[in-house]
Order: C-alpha cells, then structure tokens, then sequence
C-alpha cells in the first residue's frame, strides 16, 4: 500500500490547488471553525480580569463548549441525514456567528460561558459535516481533499491562539467579534458557491452512536482517548494561568504549539505508523505526553514554555492515530463510529477545565499536571491492555488518511 500522504501530493499539488469555489469556501470556513477553539487561550487571564472572575470559572468556556459539543454528537449525524449537508453547515455556521458575537457582549462570566455552550452546538454541527462535503464537492479524488481538510484543520489550531492574541492585546472582546465577522463570511461563501448535497440513503438514529460503543475495539479506543483527552485540555484550557504572559506572548506560545499539532498530525505521525505500527506509536506517545506534563508542572517558567510548545508534537501524534482507530477498529458506518467516539472523549474535554482549576485550590499548582500525567499514563494502559481488541488489519497496517466525520481535534 502506497503511502497516502504520498499519493495526496501525487494527486498533485495541482489536483489540490485547482479545486471548485464550494471546496475553498467550506475549508475557509474549516479554518476559522478550528481557529475558535484555541482562540481564547491567550486571552484567559484577561476575561478573568475583565469580568472579576477566578480561573476555575474562565475555564467554564472550555468546559460548557465541549460538553455541549459531546452531547451534540448524538445530535449531528441525525440533523444531517434529515436537511442535508449544506443546511447543516449552514445551520451551525449562524449559531457561531450569533453566539459569538453574543459572547462579545457579555457582562458576566455566567453569560460568556453560556454563549460559548451555544457556540460549542454551533460548530459541532459544522466541523462533523464538513469534511464529508469537501470529499463529496473536490477534485481529484478523496486524498486530495483530505489533505486540503487536514490542512484547514492544523491552520485553524496554529491561528487561533495568534488570533485571539492580536485582538485581545486590545480588549478581550475583540476575538468573539472577530470570529462572528469571518463566520458571517463564511456563511455568505458557502450560501453562493455550494450547491446542496444529497442526503445519505439512510437516515441516522439518535442511537447509533451509542449502539455502535457496544463494540469492544471502539468502545476501548474512546476510553483511551478519554483518559488522554484529560491531558490534552489541562494543556491547553489550564497552562495559560500557570504561564500568566501577555496575550501576545501566550498567543506566541500556542502559535508554535499549534504549529507543531499540526505538522506532526499530518507529517509525521502518519510515517511512525508506517514504520512501528500504530498501537506502538500511540502508547509510546502517551507516555512521553505524561512525562512532558509532569516536567511542565514542576520545571521553571521557560521549562513551562518549552513543554508546552512540545506538547504539540505528542498531541499531534495521538490525534492522528487515535482518530484512524476510532474508525477502523469497528464495522459501524464511520460517521457513527466517529460520532460514538467522540461523544465519550468530549466529555474529558470538558471535564478538565473545570477540575484542574479547582484541583489547584484544593492542593497547588503543581498537583494538576500530576493528574493529567496519570490520565496520560492510564490512556496508554488502555491501550496495551487492549491490544487485542484494538488490533484491526486497517489500523495495523500502513496508515490510512481519515476520513468522514474525522472530527481530529480535536480533534482530534
């Protein structure tokens, strides 16, 4: 089997480029999607500021965001098999550009977290149906249409902390506007140049998901990667109150940190599998994310800095192989399969905003880090004690690209 990351530049990097207005007006929209989920890590501590609130309940954003991106999950498949994929992007594309710019407007942190819940609906309905429109709208074949998602995907992750810096240098309200701004034009772009797409032959149950985690590879992947998703979000939700920089130091920091996410989740996670396979490759790296968070609770300020950064590069990593089990370890529809995951890994994403936070009142700053490296750690022993059942020919074999509803970061 050819290397598919190969065969995506074979499929030219003309084949790549020269693709219908509808393909550059969701992937644009993909990238500014990705961007908010980032975007307000460096502007943490000046919510926090601004609205005289404590860390635990700036954290909420992130918190009420995924949670109500976990649940939607369940939601998502079923809303788009019903109208259709365009009207789905369409409809979590206005609920971004309402909630967000309601976020802006906020004169407590109860009203921004719940704004940021309705954000969190909005763009759940959006990136779980976007990449299945871009492979159905490309040219060139489905490779080169991931590649282009895939890229949208890392841009979004590097740019929204580097975003939310530059305009929350000036108020911490200027990111949400800005986001409602270019999800407006999104809107607009996928409103002009997309044409409807045909709905699936078979319509989606609310409960497919959840029948789908009855599978035991899946259902081991997505405890795995709820354990890791743990770590994952202490990093990014709690680091910024332990770095306590300027908005354009932190976004700088996240910049480089979203740089490496995304190189390593497209570039070179792909080859480690190819060469250790993907088992190997994703408990190694959970281990060395474990060990990467615990030096960062404990080390100096620029020790922080560093593993912060560096943690882009594990996370990068686990998002890419993670997401290839999810939807190979199972014979489920891969939407459901995808949808199941990450209806149980979302719920850790919102988990660890709220405790981390509150683990630190309890005990101290360093105690945090030690919990997300054991979740790290208990990730990774997941996976060797379920090997066996997460041992599929298509995840063992040379990586696959992913593919509907890889909702990777964050995805993944």
């Amino acid at each position: 089997m050819d290397d598919p990351f190969d065969a995506g530049a074979d499929a030219g990097t003309g084949s790549l480029l020269r693709q219908p207005k509808a393909v550059w007006a969701t992937a644009g929209a993909s990238v500014v999607a990705f961007m908010g989920i980032g975007l307000v890590d460096p502007i943490l501590p000046s919510i926090a500021k601004g609205l005289d609130a404590t860390a635990s309940q700036v954290s909420l954003l992130f918190t009420s965001y995924f949670l109500i991106t976990a649940v939607a999950m369940l939601v998502t498949g079923f809303v788009s098999s019903r109208i259709g994929g365009k009207k789905t992007l369409l409809l979590g594309l206005a609920l971004v550009v309402v909630f967000a710019g309601l976020a802006g407007t906020s004169g407590s942190v109860g009203e921004l977290v719940g704004f940021r819940a309705g954000w969190g609906l909005g763009n759940a309905l959006f990136v779980s149906t976007a990449l299945a429109v871009i492979v159905g709208a490309a040219a060139g074949g489905s490779a080169a249409a991931i590649l282009l998602y895939e890229s949208a995907l890392g841009l979004g992750m590097a740019c929204g902390p580097l975003l939310g810096a530059l305009l929350g240098n000036q108020s911490w309200r200027y990111p949400f506007f800005g986001t409602a701004f270019l999800m407006a034009i999104g809107f607009l772009c996928i409103t002009v140049f997309l044409k409807e797409q045909p709905k699936p032959a078979q319509k989606t149950s609310l409960l497919d998901p959840l029948k789908a985690l009855g599978h035991g590879g899946l259902a081991s992947a997505a405890v795995s990667s709820f354990f890791y998703n743990y770590t994952f979000f202490t990093v990014l939700a709690f680091t910024p109150f332990v770095l306590n920089m300027t908005p354009y130091k932190s976004g700088a920091v996240f910049f480089a940190w979203g740089v490496l996410l995304a190189v390593f989740s497209v570039f070179v996670a792909p080859r480690l599998q190819a060469r250790f396979g993907s088992l190997k490759v994703l408990g190694g790296s959970l281990v060395l994310l474990a060990v990467d968070v615990l030096v960062l609770g404990y080390g100096s300020h620029t020790t922080a800095v560093v593993c912060t950064i560096l943690s882009g590069a594990f996370i990068g990593v686990n998002n890419t192989v993670y997401t290839e089990l999810a939807l190979g370890v199972s014979d489920a529809p891969r939407p459901v399969a995808s949808a199941g995951y990450n209806f149980v890994r979302w719920f850790a994403a919102a988990a660890a905003p709220f405790f981390a936070p509150k683990i630190e009142e309890w005990s101290n700053i360093h105690i945090p880090f030690v919990v997300a490296a054991i979740t790290a750690a208990l990730g990774a022993l997941v996976v060797l004690v379920r090997r066996n059942a997460l041992t599929h020919e298509a995840a063992e074999l040379e990586p696959r690209h992913a593919t509907e509803d890889s909702v990777t970061v964050f995805a993944n």
